[in-house]
């Protein structure tokens, strides 16, 4: 199957031969990274550029790691680095970027839909690192790959989903991601968290955080993004880790093999006990680590994979 598009911009434009496709090439280059040199040609002479314009850690450091062992040249600029400061706009600053010939711009932004913008305005790739609350597809991808690897399949399986899903482009991208594959996915958290309408992407609101770790195949917790919110939405911490909280008495209603994730960053003893963080269910490191072999996929598919088979 040849990957035809030109951007990665949501969960919601691929379907699921192209999520597979995704999932069974980054498989292909997690071996890279446990090479004693962790480094091959496939992306000489392509650039990629790192535009982000908010905070990030576990993103960034793996869009540029995989960008790295690609052999591709990166570059990184961020907003206050950047003469949006100056009153540029986003479309004249990306136009700007584009006229220095990148193959690749990898992009976070704080607006919702600004990559979908950005993508309709150049003509070089554009990979979505995550927009205001709408869509962050690398996280969701590497979420189903990892997965994938610690189950042997996604199709029929549960997952639980708790935190703030208002706020979270993470939640809204596994939900729909992995519904396309299969799984059944449950969702929990204060009513003031839950969105209207958002059982029609393709989950169920459980009514308890109870009822919906229970038989759980994989539960994965999402931290409260105060950022984003404009409105106290809960009491205290105290209470909402009292009632939505991952512990192990919850832990124990799911199944006996389940695995426990999250997106990062963790508030311990909020959203997730440090006990359950760091037990051998977690696989919360396991989805940095697949993090960079998806986005060295993501990077290969538009870059320098199939896509250009005909012209390179």
């Amino acid at each position: 199957m040849r990957f035809m598009k030109k951007d990665i911009l949501d969960i919601h434009s691929l379907d699921p031969d192209e999520i597979s496709l995704i999932l069974d090439t980054a498989m292909g280059m997690k071996e890279i990274s446990q090479r004693p040199v962790k480094k091959v040609p496939t992306l000489r002479g392509k650039t990629i550029v790192l535009f982000f314009q908010e905070p990030s850690t576990r993103t960034k450091l793996s869009f540029e790691i995989a960008a790295k062992r690609l052999s591709a040249d990166s570059v990184a600029i961020t907003k206050t680095g950047s003469s949006m400061v100056k009153g540029e706009t986003l479309i004249d600053t990306v136009k700007n970027l584009e006229s220095m010939r990148p193959d690749v711009i990898v992009m976070r932004h704080s607006s919702s839909g600004a990559a979908v913008q950005v993508a309709r305005r150049v003509d070089c790739s554009v990979i979505n690192a995550g927009d205001g609350i709408h869509a962050h597809p690398s996280q969701a991808l590497l979420d189903m790959m990892s997965v994938r690897e610690n189950k042997g399949r996604l199709q029929g399986l549960k997952l639980a989903m708790i935190g703030d899903i208002a706020h979270s482009r993470v939640a809204r991208s596994n939900i729909i991601g992995f519904s396309k594959m299969g799984a059944a996915v449950s969702i929990c958290a204060p009513q003031t968290m839950i969105p209207a309408g958002i059982a029609s992407l393709g989950c169920t609101v459980a009514p308890t955080m109870e009822a919906c770790v229970a038989d759980a195949d994989v539960i994965m917790m999402l931290r409260i993004q105060k950022e984003r919110q404009n409105d106290v939405l809960f009491p205290t911490e105290r209470e909402y880790a009292g009632c939505f909280g991952l512990n192990k008495a919850r832990l124990s209603l799911a199944a006996k093999d389940v695995t426990v994730m999250h997106p990062g960053p963790m508030n311990r003893g909020v959203e997730i006990a440090s006990d359950v963080a760091d037990a051998a269910c977690s696989m919360i490191l396991d989805q940095v680590t697949n993090g960079v072999a998806l986005r060295m996929a993501l990077y290969y598919l538009v870059a320098g994979g199939s896509r250009h088979a005909d012209t390179d």
